[in-house]
């Protein structure tokens, strides 16, 4: 994939306090996350008005239902001019399968990347065990991922943990989005599985997801700036 490989995660609860953010940032130096919370705060005129604003947008809401219904909504999704959108690997061959080809109805020319969710980088494996699955994180989180190419996805979103070992069963071309990104010595906060930018980048991610470490900077840009270079630096 082609620069930025920075997307900033718009963790805000409102079109406002998300609009004042987006304010201090230049497009086409990183992508921008909507998620759930913002998504359903400000609704699908948002992700539009940030596509005109010249930022790729990853809309980030996890469809997981019925594959007819998440086909649907991916063909919105991707008539939004979203970029990259995701679904949960959970929902099995058939949503996954549809979830492509919504995407590819939708966006046409411009067709979305989609991208299967495996585990949310907040569970441990004491979580896995409580919703009935046994086994080392990395392994569920491996089957998970093989269902993604075999059926029409792009790439998959796994924790800095598993990048290494996806890119290596997976193959070049497959995308990787790596969460869960601090710098070094930041705090973790809620989630448990994290790595610095040039540590996930070496390992093989394509794409690293940022929230806090920009959205709290008191300067954004150049939290930005310093995460590109060590980006930069791994990928010499």
């Amino acid at each position: 994939m082609n620069d930025p490989r920075i997307i900033v995660a718009l963790d805000y609860a409102s079109a406002s306090e998300a609009e004042a953010f987006i304010g201090r940032l230049t497009p086409g130096r990183c992508r921008l996350k909507i998620g759930l919370e913002l998504y359903t705060a400000a609704g699908p005129g948002f992700v539009r008005d940030v596509v005109a604003r010249g930022f790729g947008v990853f809309l980030d809401l996890k469809f997981h239902d019925i594959p007819n219904t998440v086909e649907r909504a991916c063909r919105q999704a991707a008539a939004l001019g979203a970029e990259l959108m995701t679904v949960h690997c959970l929902g099995g061959p058939a949503m996954l399968a549809a979830a492509a080809r919504g995407a590819a109805a939708g966006g046409g020319q411009r067709r979305p990347r989609v991208l299967g969710v495996t585990l949310l980088t907040s569970m441990s494996t004491d979580d896995l065990a409580a919703v009935g699955l046994q086994g080392p994180l990395a392994e569920r989180a491996e089957a998970l991922a093989e269902l993604a190419p075999a059926n029409g996805l792009d790439g998959v979103v796994c924790a800095p943990t598993e990048v290494r070992q996806l890119r290596a069963r997976l193959g070049p071309d497959f995308v990787l989005v790596t969460p869960g990104i601090r710098p070094a010595g930041a705090a973790a906060g809620d989630q448990p599985r994290v790595a610095p930018p040039g540590e996930a980048i070496a390992a093989g991610s394509d794409l690293l997801v940022v929230g806090r470490p920009i959205t709290q900077a008191p300067d954004p840009m150049a939290a930005l700036a310093a995460l590109e270079q060590e980006i930069e630096r791994a990928s010499d």
